[in-house]
């Protein structure tokens, strides 16, 4: 047995003892790990400079990257936040019997062990932690070797608490940032039951083409916001503003703006505040034209539809009406969050309707695409697919479930 399938049994075996622990007493380890972790600011940044010491401040992964003690306070809020959700975990979610007398329950139950491979977002470390606790699931965690250092940190603290309450720490364990360990993690049939990958669409694109484990897919998304001719431009200058500027590096930021011919004339206007931000625009011919002279705009080429930017960078796309708008997004979207802004109800239901992405928006900001923002607490990733999860994915989509069959001495014929 080879080094890594080792470890992989070892999460696989601890796990199974995770079903056993009351919910007071998870509630218990993550309030104490919050409390942990803003007590260990200092060395959680310390740790966390080392590696983005070895990263240029212009890379667009570099925020991502970027721990401080306003976001660690804000992790740990989240974290004190999952440790009081309702549990997912024992729910009957259906019951019945049958003529024969047979009662038939069916019951949420962990999906086992979730592995989970990143890049460099140290923050994921605490919060896909914290779900899978709550969830009753072993966690195997790729980080990438941006963040090395802070990840090694962060478990550091986990494993503290973990055996601080007497839960199994071998149930929750971070791999070496290895080529090797990745190949590994995406073979482990019959150790590993899922695979979550958090990051770019390169990322998501080599875990699809090589796990053979089962792989829900997250994190890629190309984020259009259409402005159509009744739009209140005002309200949009707002909206625009905040999905594209508010964390560019992140996947529910704005991507591309499609606005609607008519509208041109206030395109200048539109996107005034973004240039303010430092936006740089690609627009294409049409908007392009209606633009007055600015370093920060220039002329799209076709590369600069159906890009994820992860950055302070805007595509401009001019339609005829809805349906070309529509068909924009149906050729360029990775499906994962999509907005219109209009005041027309009958366009806006259209929209909604027929726009085919895990979170779809009317006159709002897709920067809310998040587990925290929705409600769920924090999240594991946004799943782009369609098969067990879709959207954000925090407990209730960490859960599977099972058949409980109850008999007197019932047999077949």
């Amino acid at each position: 047995m080879t080094e890594y399938q080792t470890i992989f049994e070892a999460v696989q075996k601890s796990s199974r003892k995770l079903i056993g622990i009351q919910d007071q007493q998870v509630r218990q380890v993550l309030e104490d790990l919050a409390d942990l972790a803003e007590a260990q600011i200092p060395f959680l940044l310390k740790e966390n400079q080392k590696d983005l010491d070895r990263m240029e401040k212009t890379n667009p992964m570099y925020d991502r990257l970027l721990l401080s003690d306003s976001r660690i306070k804000g992790i740990a809020g989240e974290i004190r936040q999952v440790a009081h959700l309702e549990s997912p975990l024992g729910i009957l979610l259906e019951q019945r019997m049958l003529e024969n007398g047979l009662e038939l329950s069916k019951i949420s139950v962990p999906l086992g062990v979730i592995g989970i491979i990143y890049e460099a977002r140290p923050n994921v470390t605490f919060d896909v932690f914290s779900l899978a606790l709550k969830s009753g699931n072993g966690l195997v965690l790729k980080g990438g070797s941006d963040a090395d250092f802070s990840n090694r940190a962060i478990m550091t603290l986990i494993h503290q608490v973990l055996e601080k309450h007497g839960v199994p720490s071998g149930a929750f364990q971070l791999l070496p940032p290895d080529r090797s360990a990745t190949k590994a993690l995406l073979e482990a049939v019959g150790f590993v039951d899922v695979i979550i990958p958090r990051g770019s669409q390169g990322l998501i694109d080599f875990v699809r083409q090589n796990a053979k484990v089962p792989v829900i897919e997250t994190g890629a998304g190309i984020v259009h916001t259409y402005f159509d001719e009744t739009a209140d431009l005002e309200q949009a200058k707002a909206i625009l503003h905040n999905a594209k500027t508010r964390r560019p590096s992140v996947c529910n930021s704005l991507d591309c703006l499609i606005i609607h011919q008519s509208r041109l004339i206030d395109l200048p206007k539109l996107i005034q505040p973004m240039l303010e931000s430092g936006v740089a625009v690609f627009a294409d011919e049409k908007a392009f034209i209606a633009l007055p002279t600015n370093p920060q705009i220039h002329s799209a080429l076709p590369e600069h539809f159906g890009t994820e930017f992860l950055s302070l960078k805007l595509s401009i796309k001019t339609v005829q009406n809805l349906d070309e708008a529509l068909d924009h997004i149906s050729t360029y979207s990775s499906k994962h969050s999509e907005a219109i802004l209009s005041e027309n109800p009958v366009t806006i239901e259209r929209f909604l309707n027929e726009v085919d992405a895990a979170a779809v928006y009317a006159n709002a900001s897709t920067a809310f695409t998040d587990g925290n923002q929705f409600g769920l607490g924090a999240e594991i990733g946004i799943s782009t697919q369609k098969l067990h999860a879709r959207g954000p994915m925090a407990l209730r989509e960490l859960t599977s479930y099972k058949w409980v069959v109850r008999g007197s001495g019932q047999v077949r014929a």
